[in-house]
């Protein structure tokens, strides 16, 4: 089972998202969307995309920072395990709190507009179900093993297993030992990793890099507007 969960599971879910967008750039390229239901409602949307954005990209950074930036480089620069913790525990709470709160503003928003909330799918739910898990469950693992600057030293466990993988290199037995929290919030974030391509948080892939290369567009004034002749035929009433 450790094999099957620390060594397997992390490169089956990687393959399954570099396939998955492949499959879906070739075959389903015009539904490579987030299926924007702003036609429908923009008041509440306004609130609750930014909302949401800015916390998963906060959540996002979070886990890069703790898992592929080494203690010791940290330590290089002056901060120390205490004020790192310290730092962890407040600023993804945060950030967690905020993508859940930005989720909740935009599952409210579909169960109250009838017109978003036929657009929703059961594709779209299970993502929501996918992604409110992970996020809450990585929230109660730190937050059960974590007090002020102090908490479980992830760092010298999870985040060297998650280096080792690009190593091709695994160490499972760094993961096993971890806390059963952070075991499921791991294993719930693969299967949200390997479901991307497959619903509509497949846009994050997409980047609107030909923009910047793009020649310039050219706009020309048409000049002063002119009355035009009217054409012939019968005339106006009272001319």
């Amino acid at each position: 089972m450790r094999i099957l969960l620390w060594g397997a599971l992390p490169y089956v879910a990687f393959a399954l998202l570099v396939s998955g967008l492949v499959w879906r750039h070739r075959y389903d390229r015009f539904g490579w969307t987030t299926r924007s239901s702003e036609i429908y409602e923009s008041r509440l949307l306004r609130l609750a995309s930014p909302v949401f954005h800015y916390g998963i990209l906060f959540v996002l950074a979070g886990h890069l920072l703790g898992l592929f930036v080494p203690a010791s480089w940290t330590d290089a620069i002056g901060v120390r395990e205490r004020a790192y913790n310290l730092l962890s525990l407040i600023g993804g709470t945060l950030a967690g709190a905020l993508a859940i709160a930005g989720i909740a503003l935009l599952v409210y928003r579909r169960r109250t507009n009838a017109p978003v909330l036929l657009a929703t799918t059961r594709n779209d739910k299970a993502m929501y179900v996918l992604l409110v898990g992970s996020i809450a469950l990585g929230m109660y693992a730190k937050l059960s093993h974590a007090s002020f600057g102090h908490g479980y030293d992830y760092r010298g466990t999870i985040a060297v297993w998650a280096r080792s993988l690009f190593r091709l290199d695994p160490r499972t037995d760094l993961m096993a030992g971890a806390p059963v929290a952070f075991q499921v919030h791991a294993v719930v974030g693969m299967v949200l990793i390997a479901a991307v391509p497959y619903t509509r948080l497949v846009h994050m892939f997409s980047a609107p890099l030909p923009y910047f290369f793009r020649p310039y567009l050219v706009y020309r004034s048409r000049g002063p507007l002119q009355e035009r002749p009217q054409p012939r035929g019968w005339e106006r009433i009272g001319a």
